[in-house]
């Protein structure tokens, strides 16, 4: 029988427990950093965050405890009522942990000699950051930096957007973009930075053996692109071919070619394993 906090005979929290309470203020961006806390809802983000040791409380209701028994052995059973409160989801699926962040500095990311690095610079959607991340997760990224006036990449939807994404890469925050690609830069990385208005072709870059080095890959906004500031940083301007009728690719699709590309071309000159 699946084991949970509450002692025999007390009933399931409700949204208006105090610690339910205190959770849902981590819907705010001022409260999670305050607290360095955040929510992760739903069983695919719950497996990921228990799997990375970083579930502080982990909230469910009995049907979910009944379906997930993998997941829930120790959660503390709340009404769907106090669910609902929590998920910022139509539908939520019945679970909701408490989660410690995991952000790391730049410096220390970049100690660890990252071959790829995704930067999203001054992107404040949270699903296509959250796309994104997930998308850099997925081509081997080891690093995906949050840089200048960007969304944070805790804020729920981009938490969901990730799949777990949130979970697995060195994750960081720099308010100072250039002076992060520069960081970069210093490190050995060649910045590229992805626009459509790029003056070289991504294709011509791969096949003359330029995404074989060390590459951080610079992602603007949908809406407005990199900064200028920002263009000017990169080693690089690099556009998607578009070889079809389409006027472009939108944000998270450029960036899984982009990502990918790189991936492939490193992966052609990774070190052998001993």
């Amino acid at each position: 029988m699946t084991q949970h906090h509450q002692r025999p005979g007390v009933d399931p929290f409700t949204e208006r427990t105090p610690r339910v309470i205190v959770a849902r203020r981590l819907q705010r961006r001022r409260d999670r950093d305050e607290t360095g806390l955040f929510l992760a809802e739903g069983p695919q983000a719950v497996r990921e965050a228990l799997a990375a040791h970083v579930v502080k409380e982990l909230f469910a209701t009995a049907d979910a405890a009944d379906k997930h028994p993998d997941l829930t052995r120790d959660a503390t059973l709340v009404t769907d009522g106090a669910i609902a409160a929590l998920a910022e989801t139509v539908a939520p699926q019945g679970l909701v942990a408490v989660c410690h962040q995991q952000g790391v500095r730049l410096p220390d990311a970049l100690a660890k000699q990252p071959r790829l690095v995704a930067v999203l610079a001054e992107i404040r959607d949270p699903g296509n950051a959250g796309t994104i991340l997930r998308t850099a997760d997925a081509a081997g990224a080891q690093a995906v930096v949050f840089a200048g006036d960007a969304v944070d990449p805790y804020n729920g939807k981009c938490v969901r957007a990730s799949a777990g994404s949130v979970f697995h890469t060195d994750l960081v925050r720099d308010a100072d973009a250039a002076g992060a690609i520069q960081a970069m830069r210093d490190k050995g990385l060649t910045v590229l930075a992805a626009t459509g208005y790029g003056d070289t072709d991504l294709d011509d870059l791969a096949d003359t053996g330029g995404l074989a080095r060390p590459t951080a890959w610079l992602f603007g906004s949908e809406a407005h692109g990199l900064p200028d500031e920002l263009l000017a940083a990169a080693d690089r301007r690099v556009r998607v071919p578009l070889h079809g009728r389409a006027e472009s690719l939108n944000l998270a699709a450029a960036a899984a070619v982009c990502l990918y590309a790189s991936a492939r071309a490193l992966r052609r000159t990774a070190p052998a394993r001993p």
